[in-house]
C-alpha cells in the first residue's frame, strides 16, 4: 500500500501505542525509544548484509518459510552475547560479578 516504508509509524505504533502505555518511568521511556531506533530502521530491510551485531549471528532473516525462521531462532545462542544489546564483552563480565557477589550475599 505504501510507496516507502513508514518507520516513523511504526516506531510510534510500537513504543508509545503497544509498549507505551506500560512504561512509567522517563528513563524506561528512553530506553524503549532508542530500541525502536534501532531495530525500525531501512537499513533492516534494504540493506542484505546489516546485522544487529558486529558478529553477524543477529540479523533479520531473509523472507522464507516458516521453518526457515525457526531454524534462524534456533541457531541463536541460548544465553545471548552482550552485544545484542548494544553492550561491551566487559559487560558480561561485570553482569557475572555482580551474580556470585548476590549468591555469597545470600548464602552467608
Amino acid at each position: 500500500q505504501y510507496e516507502q516504508v513508514p518507520y516513523i509509524a511504526l516506531r510510534y505504533l510500537t513504543g508509545e501505542c503497544n509498549y507505551g502505555g506500560r512504561v512509567t518511568d522517563d528513563k524506561d521511556r528512553r530506553l524503549l525509544i532508542s530500541v525502536m531506533n534501532r531495530f525500525y530502521l531501512p537499513a533492516v530491510v534494504e540493506d542484505d548484509t546489516f546485522t544487529y551485531s558486529p558478529s553477524g549471528d543477529y540479523y533479520a532473516p531473509e523472507e522464507g518459510p516458516y521453518e526457515f525462521y525457526l531454524e534462524y531462532i534456533r541457531s541463536l545462542p541460548l544465553i545471548p552475547n552482550p552485544e545484542v544489546f548494544g553492550l561491551h564483552e566487559n559487560a558480561d563480565i561485570t553482569k557475572d560479578q555482580q551474580e556470585t557477589n548476590n549468591l555469597f550475599d545470600s548464602i552467608l
